[in-house]
């Protein structure tokens, strides 16, 4: 299916019924929705058209956030990038064309599914039962995109038609109209006896819409509108239809699930398709992988130290700095860097350390790395698997073994020192990155399917939506502790409350999901939206000492709050204008 989807509609996309500017669709010496739907195969080139909208977007700076999700966790809590974004530098502006390109390319598969929807059962040839599944894909897909807009917008236009572009000047539906309305399509998409549950590993129709991304999808928008019990419903669905946690590598599952080999496992739901071709793989091993990995990368994204310090104890108990270094909390964030320096360090090094205010005084010739090294011993096995860590290894193309070390040297013999695109020590990204001699791909096109929905994720919000109708429970905490089973760190209990992992209260329960979140779908675009919808974004994002950190918490780009408004994205200047102001400016931005 990654070659029907994803190299056909190459050569054939069809054009929907609104022009250029607010949609910028496809070259108009492609076919028309008039001779599409006309034939069995431009059909099913139609329907890929649709799908192919999914890697929507550009693949570079702010405008890269649609076509690898991955990216979004720059803004998001657990995330971060080494250069500074207008959204947490408190420069963004309607203009922005982050804001834009997420509404066109969003607003150009809605005009892609609104063609086929119309179309397919007016025009095409093909039998009663495809007729109804790819209606069906489409609804799905166009919920999708409508859900992506809810997400940042926060109410928007509603097209159901095919519309032509002199048209597009609809007045922006309300946050819950919009859920209504995406809610209608996945039921749709439901109640289609023609869609399958589930496509198994090997099909060639593996990565088309299913009842099962419906069932997930709605609980989702369900969570939204804090319809928690219509959530549990839907997420109840998914264990009958067949899918599971990846468990088949034992105490490694989690990180080879990330693997080409696993990429079909009973735990992906809804994944973007990738093959080892230009334009048709992920680029995320190039934004997130060091000088160290395969290609040399750039590490634009990296991780937060909040992230890092998430990761519990093996034992299931919170982890503490002043356990494993006397004293830590007390030292300033630049002080605390000393912590971080390799052996041996010369003098000039020590020198430059003790100029950007390391005390210098705490410094052990000869055993500051194995100091610093038990900080990331024992602890929950998911932060080794995604995140390179001070003092760790990489191993990159060849079988030399690459160090994160502080400060960096150099790259070659006898350092072989990790080299970031920047030559800045921060916790970088394992996780999706190349490894290895048998990964060695184009940096820019890794063949590996993203993961937009995994079942650990319909596991999570299941666990939120039972604990916020019933609080603590056992089924409630079993279901949190079949991630952490996987991940090998203690077991959630509710009998025991000597123990750390003993779970108190609903607040306990609540905030212990959260942050099981955060930590299990590290890189995947995830953060970012659950904080918007949790309502913690921006006391997370903008705490007193924040900007993109390195290890110790000393700022390397500090961000500054616009206000409270930048919780919603704005309506795009351009369609303002394009729409004579029927869509109204949003709150609080200045256009």
């Amino acid at each position: 299916m990654k070659k029907i989807i994803q190299i056909c509609v190459v050569a054939l996309v069809f054009v929907s019924s609104c022009k250029k500017n607010l949609l910028n669709t496809v070259p108009d010496n492609q076919l028309s929705s008039k001779t599409m739907w006309t034939s069995d195969a431009s059909t099913i080139e139609g329907v890929n058209g649709v799908y192919a909208a999914l890697r929507g977007g550009t693949k570079n700076g702010e405008g890269d956030m649609l076509y690898e999700l991955y990216s979004t966790d720059r803004y998001g809590y657990t995330g971060q990038a080494y250069f500074a974004t207008d959204l947490t530098a408190g420069t963004a502006t309607p203009s922005l064309s982050l804001f834009s390109t997420a509404w066109q390319a969003l607003y150009e598969g809605i005009a892609r599914a609104n063609d086929a929807i119309k179309n397919i059962p007016l025009q095409s040839p093909s039998t009663a039962v495809k007729k109804a599944q790819y209606v069906a894909e489409c609804k799905f897909l166009r919920a999708y995109f409508y859900y992506r807009l809810n997400q940042v917008f926060q109410g928007v236009p509603i097209y159901l038609e095919p519309t032509e572009y002199d048209k597009f000047n609809k007045a922006r539906s309300t946050t819950d109209e919009v859920w209504t309305s995406i809610i209608t399509d996945l039921t749709d998409a439901i109640n289609e006896t023609n869609l399958p549950g589930k496509y198994a590993a090997g099909s060639g129709d593996y990565g088309r819409i299913t009842k099962g991304a419906a069932y997930a999808l709605r609980g989702k928008v369900y969570m939204y509108q804090k319809n928690w019990a219509a959530a549990i419903a839907d997420f109840q669905q998914l264990p009958s239809l067949g899918f599971a946690l990846y468990t088949g590598a034992g105490a490694d599952s989690y990180n080879q699930l990330f693997k080409l080999a696993n990429e079909q496992s009973p735990e992906m739901i809804f994944s973007m398709q990738n093959i080892d071709l230009a334009g048709y793989g992920s680029d995320i091993s190039f934004y997130n992988g060091t000088r160290a990995a395969n290609g040399s990368c750039w590490s634009y994204y990296n991780a937060s130290p909040y992230l890092a310090d998430l990761y519990e104890n093996v034992d299931g108990s919170k982890f503490n700095w002043d356990t494993v270094i006397p004293g830590y909390s007390t030292l300033t964030p630049a002080q605390r860097e000393v912590y971080f320096i390799r052996d041996g360090a010369t003098a000039a090094e020590l020198s430059a350390a003790a100029t950007r205010g390391a005390q210098v005084s705490l410094y052990l010739p000869a055993g500051n790395e194995a100091r610093i090294l038990r900080a990331y011993a024992s602890r929950d096995p998911r932060m080794n698997q995604s995140l390179i860590t001070p003092y760790s290894t990489f191993f990159g193309p060849n079988t030399v073994a690459k160090y994160w070390r502080w400060p960096y040297r150099a790259e070659t013999a006898p350092s072989f020192d990790i080299r970031a695109d920047n030559t800045v020590g921060f916790y970088y990204y394992r996780k999706f990155v190349e490894t290895g001699t048998a990964e060695t791909w184009v940096r820019t096109q890794t063949p590996v399917d993203f993961p937009i929905i995994r079942y650990a994720d319909v596991l999570l919000n299941w666990a939120e939506s039972t604990n916020e109708v019933s609080g603590v429970t056992q089924s409630t905490v079993d279901l949190v502790n079949l991630v952490r089973s996987r991940a090998g760190v203690a077991l959630l209990q509710i009998t025991n409350a000597a123990l750390p992992t003993y779970v108190s209260s609903q607040a306990d329960l609540r905030e212990r999901i959260r942050n099981e979140r955060r930590i299990e779908f590290v890189n995947e675009g995830i953060n970012y939206f659950d904080e918007l919808r949790w309502g913690t974004w921006l006391t997370n994002k903008f705490k007193a000492n924040n900007g993109a950190l390195y290890p110790w918490g000393k700022p390397y780009v500090t961000y500054v709050k616009q206000g409270d408004y930048i919780t919603a994205w704005p309506i795009p200047n351009s369609v303002v204008q394009i729409t004579g102001g029927n869509v109204k400016p949003s709150p609080g931005w200045i256009y």
